[in-house]
């Protein structure tokens, strides 16, 4: 058996997503939320965990919860689908709309999982360049769209690795120019301060995604898709029969119940993100951009690769995104603790040019 004469050649020739082993470092690589749950609220957690019998199926289709996160983000419940992780969404919708309308379009850089997931599931993929301010390069994009492509067009608003809001007024002209369905992706939102959910009452090929995984429950896995009813209902054809496991309902539920206690972090790593940025900014060789989401997006003035494997001996684990010509020498770290960032800065500040 030759393995290669198996695999489709865009999966064999690809290295997937890599996440790197932790080894008790400090992880600042992931864009998770530093801050676990505190008693009493994490006893009253594991005590409504441990009432699961764990012999039984979960809730299939979970409608209770569908319904109570319709109600959080002020939609109708059957706007609205639940995933194992905004990634299962994106596979789903990769899955399905392969019409007569069929292909993916992405800016670049973005969140790599876009065109990994369209690759595996033998979509065509095509990569437009944001501008030099990180924004949508509309004329671009829009260039590239013809009667029959793209089905799907990803928009990450804050982009990572970027960190910055993409352009309202580009946003729609995309919208507007599209044959198929723009998602965009707003995984980040809690941190800006700006949320275009409310375009969905204008666009009937708009939908949106969000997940939990940035707000503190990375573990559990629970990404949304909010959009268009008759689109919704077709994507539900697709997804797995109990894709979201007892486990993870009932931390979702819990997120519900204690929404403002999440909330409070959020407002907490707001404010460490801006003291990140402005330690970084102190550092003469590297340039930091400005961000609206959870992490810090920055470049070097000489080898990341260095730098990275100077951090990881320090035991500090961020994310090397070293790839001419799009991002050369650059890195991105997630905003920690107030103890993360000063130790992950006084680590950087000990690199020195050769």
């Amino acid at each position: 058996m030759v393995i290669r004469d198996l695999v489709a050649k865009s999966i064999f020739e690809q290295s997937g997503y890599i996440a790197p082993e932790p080894n008790g470092a400090i992880k600042m690589d992931a864009n998770e939320n530093p801050y676990s749950i505190q008693e009493p609220l994490r006893k009253k957690l594991l005590e409504e965990i441990g009432r699961v019998d764990l012999n039984r199926y979960p809730v299939a289709g979970i409608p209770q919860l569908r319904e109570r996160f319709a109600k959080y983000y002020g939609v109708n419940k059957n706007m609205i689908m639940l995933g194992n992780g905004s990634d299962e969404l994106i596979q789903t919708l990769c899955l399905t709309l392969k019409g007569k309308i069929n292909g993916v379009l992405i800016p670049v850089p973005t969140f790599s999982m876009y065109k990994i997931i369209a690759v595996n599931t033998g979509n065509k993929v095509v990569e437009v360049p944001l501008d030099k301010n990180f924004d949508l390069d509309v004329d671009a994009m829009t260039g590239r769209i013809k009667d029959k492509f793209p089905a799907i067009i990803f928009l990450s608003s804050p982009n990572s690795p970027t960190g910055n809001l993409f352009s309202r007024k580009k946003i729609e002209a995309i919208i507007n120019k599209a044959p198929g369905i723009v998602v965009l992706d707003e995984a980040y939102a809690s941190f800006s301060g700006r949320s275009l959910l409310s375009l969905l009452k204008r666009y009937d090929n708009l939908i949106f995604l969000n997940t939990l995984s940035k707000l503190g429950m990375a573990s559990i896995r629970l990404g949304f898709l909010i959009g268009n009813k008759d689109v919704v209902a077709q994507l539900d054809k697709v997804r797995l029969p109990y894709n979201i496991n007892s486990l993870s309902q009932i931390a979702a539920n819990f997120f519900l119940d204690h929404e403002d206690e999440f909330s409070k972090q959020i407002i907490e790593i707001a404010n460490r993100r801006d003291e990140l940025y402005r330690g970084l900014k102190e550092i003469k060789w590297i340039k930091a951009y400005p961000s609206r989401a959870n992490f810090i997006f920055f470049s070097c003035a000489f080898d990341s690769n260095r730098i990275y494997n100077k951090l990881v001996a320090e035991g500090i684990v961020v994310k090397n995104l070293n790839s001419p010509p799009l991002m050369p020498n650059c890195m991105r770290v997630t905003v920690g603790n107030k103890k993360e960032n000063e130790t992950f800065l006084k680590a950087l500040k000990s690199v020195t040019p050769k």
